[in-house]
């Protein structure tokens, strides 16, 4: 897939998305998982916009849902599903389930999720728990102070680091002026000064500017840390189930990214030789004050025996006698800071720095060579450096080959997870695979989800896939206000729109028919201008004569017009409806009587809604599965009888002769 070839991205957009992302591939991974957000970042893209592109990517044509309302309704429906997802990235993901032509593999993969979610409810939760932590995947935008020096262009590395071109005659000494170089292909130093790599002429690229591949890791290590929850998750050996496979196939490629990942922070000696660099002076200060100290103390009890000869010698030669007092006390001083650099080398192990042969001066009292301890101070530093040099190129080689595999994995779970998501909603609200058929819709003990009650079981069909006594492709829906009309339509509706999505419904069984378009046409606002009433008719006109297989679902049409005049109109377009033999339609209306007439049929199907009455608390009892062939009483009289009980005097009055009129 080409980008530029999507219905409304030019050379010129589709530019700025490949830049945005490095290159087409990773553009085109990102809109198929719904990354929605990384592409609205363009400039000039929305939200919305971004959204519209991934949804192309997916393969949604945007034919479906042929009207705002059915567009509505699929949005609505989608936003309850939704909540079942482990992660925000898994939501944004599941935009992308639209209607599809062919929901067959979406079928598969749902039936393999809800049959895990109802035989191993335990393992389901413990798997979405685990998913929470999935977010997708980014590389953060520093630039490295890393300078890349390469005979070929590499200009896709210049967002993140500088990168240059050796000039004719140039060789590596020309680049020594900058601290950290990678140097790619031929003319590379024999060995390499601090702070560089060396490497061959097709490096790996997670090697090339090795801070930014371990940056990866560690920006990503919320969402990595699920992959290895996962990993570990498949060492319990419970596969015996084909969705929980899928699952932990996801990670087979990362059996090692556990205990790579854990050493990202595991600096090991490198922590200890900063340690003794960072107390080197204090170190050597405290053995200087120790080894006077101990020289003092054992001058303390010390005895020198003169002969008076010798005496004599002393006060006639004083170099004479200071030699000798030397040679009484040179032990005890050697000694002492034989025992303070035997303490120095204890510091030092494991950062392979060795102790000089002496740490002092010839100066007495003790003290520290300064000299000395800039030159321990300075093989630590090159220690610390070289140390850090060699952990970040270890980590980048063994890290580097797991990020593509990483990707991927994410973005396999991502779309994993919003089975997961679909399976649990399921499950919580009894939902059932559909039936595909090749025309209508019938349902069993449907349930309206979006009520914000506990919604009552309708049984309902249309078309050809319906009860024998249902077949019919055309229906008006009467009744009651407020009795069920609009909430059996919108059913209808959702039950369509998730059967092609290839997802479960809310319902005990169902068989749906495919179509192309579905068609909401919700109530008109009000009596309309003549325009208006103009605009409205020619697009109800190409609905109803347009031979594209579909479902109409229609809400009280005559309110475009006086119901008179909407009534003949309406029988018009049932009629065309009715002879396009790959539509169903469904009206609800309350002029179902003056529409039959205006048609001159005897023979189209009418089903109502009844309101039995009223409860005790006045409340209508409705039976919200319409009976079939049945003009059911319109709510008003009910209405009426309900005020006549709840008011008082001349109103009271006024409501019980109205009601008279209704007998």
């Amino acid at each position: 897939m080409v980008l530029s070839a999507l219905p409304g991205v030019g050379d010129r957009l589709a530019k700025k998305i490949t830049d945005h992302f490095g290159d087409e591939q990773a553009a085109l991974d990102s809109l198929r998982c719904g990354d929605i957000a990384r592409v609205a970042e363009i400039d000039g893209v929305s939200p919305k916009r971004a959204l519209s592109l991934a949804r192309l990517v997916a393969g949604d044509s945007g034919s479906f849902l042929a009207t705002k309302e059915a567009e509505k309704l699929h949005k609505d429906i989608l936003n309850h599903i939704q909540n079942y997802a482990s992660a925000p990235a898994t939501r944004q993901r599941m935009q992308l389930l639209m209607p599809v032509e062919d929901p067959s593999p979406r079928r598969q993969k749902s039936t393999d999720a809800m049959r895990f979610a109802a035989n191993h409810p335990k393992r389901m939760n413990e798997i979405a728990s685990i998913l929470k932590g999935l977010g997708q995947t980014r590389h953060s935008g520093d630039r490295y102070e890393r300078v890349v020096v390469s005979k070929k262009p590499m200009d896709s590395l210049k967002k993140w680091c500088r990168v240059l071109q050796p000039g004719e005659g140039e060789t590596w000494k020309d680049y020594t002026v900058f601290k950290r170089v990678t140097w790619i292909g031929g003319g590379a130093p024999a060995d390499a000064p601090e702070g560089w790599v060396v490497l061959g002429a097709n490096p790996m690229p997670e090697m090339i500017v090795p801070e930014r591949t371990i940056a990866w890791f560690k920006n990503n290590q919320r969402t990595l840390s699920t992959l290895v929850a996962l990993v570990d998750d498949a060492h319990l050996g419970d596969e015996d189930d084909a969705f929980l496979q899928q699952i932990h196939a996801a990670v087979a490629e990362l059996k090692s990214l556990p205990e790579w990942l854990n050493s990202i922070d595991e600096q090991g000696d490198l922590d200890a030789i900063a340690d003794v660099k960072d107390r080197l002076w204090k170190i050597v200060k405290a053995l200087e004050s120790e080894v006077n100290e101990e020289v003092a103390k054992a001058m303390d009890s010390a005895k020198m025996d003169l002969s008076g000869s010798e005496l004599l010698e002393a006060l006639s030669d004083g170099a004479a006698f200071q030699r000798k007092l030397q040679n009484a006390t040179s032990v005890v001083i050697t000694d002492a800071m034989e025992v303070a650099k035997q303490r120095l080398a204890e510091e030092l192990e494991g950062t392979g720095v060795r102790v000089p042969y002496s740490i002092f001066t010839k100066d007495w009292p003790a003290k520290v060579d300064r000299k000395v301890v800039d030159e321990l101070d300075t093989a630590l530093a090159n220690k610390l450096s070289t140390g850090e040099a060699e952990h970040m190129l270890n980590l980048a080689r063994n890290l580097g080959p797991l990020q593509p595999h990483c990707e991927q994995a994410v973005r396999n779970l991502i779309e994993l997870d919003q089975w997961v998501a679909v399976a649990r909603w399921a499950v919580d609200n009894q939902c059932t695979m559909p039936e595909l058929a090749d025309h209508g819709i019938h349902i069993e003990a449907g349930r309206h989800l979006l009520l914000g009650v506990e919604p009552d079981a309708v049984t309902y069909g249309l078309g050809q896939c319906a009860k024998k006594v249902d077949r019919q492709s055309l229906a008006l829906l009467t009744g009651a206000n407020s009795g069920g009309k609009t909430t059996l339509l919108e059913l209808l509706a959702h039950t369509c729109i998730l059967a092609h999505m290839g997802l479960p419904v809310p319902a005990r069984h169902a068989v749906v028919g495919q179509v192309q378009a579905l068609h909401i046409l919700a109530k008109a606002g009000g009596t309309q201008s003549a325009g208006a009433l103009e605009q409205t008719l020619v697009e109800l006109a190409s609905v109803v004569s347009d031979p594209t297989p579909k479902l109409i679902l229609a809400d009280e049409l005559e309110a475009i017009t006086e119901p008179g005049a909407g009534a003949r109109i309406i029988a018009g377009m049932l009629l065309a409806a009715e002879a396009q033999e790959d539509t169903t339609m469904m009206l609800v209306t309350h002029l179902a009587p003056s529409i039959i007439k205006a048609t001159g049929r005897t023979d189209l199907r009418v089903d109502g809604i009844e309101a039995t009455g009223l409860d005790a608390d006045l409340e209508l009892m409705v039976d919200r599965t319409p009976k079939r062939n049945h003009l059911a009483r319109s709510t008003p009289e009910l209405i009426v009888k309900r005020l006549v009980e709840r008011s008082e005097g001349h109103a009271q009055t006024l409501f019980r002769d109205i009601l008279k009129m209704f007998q």
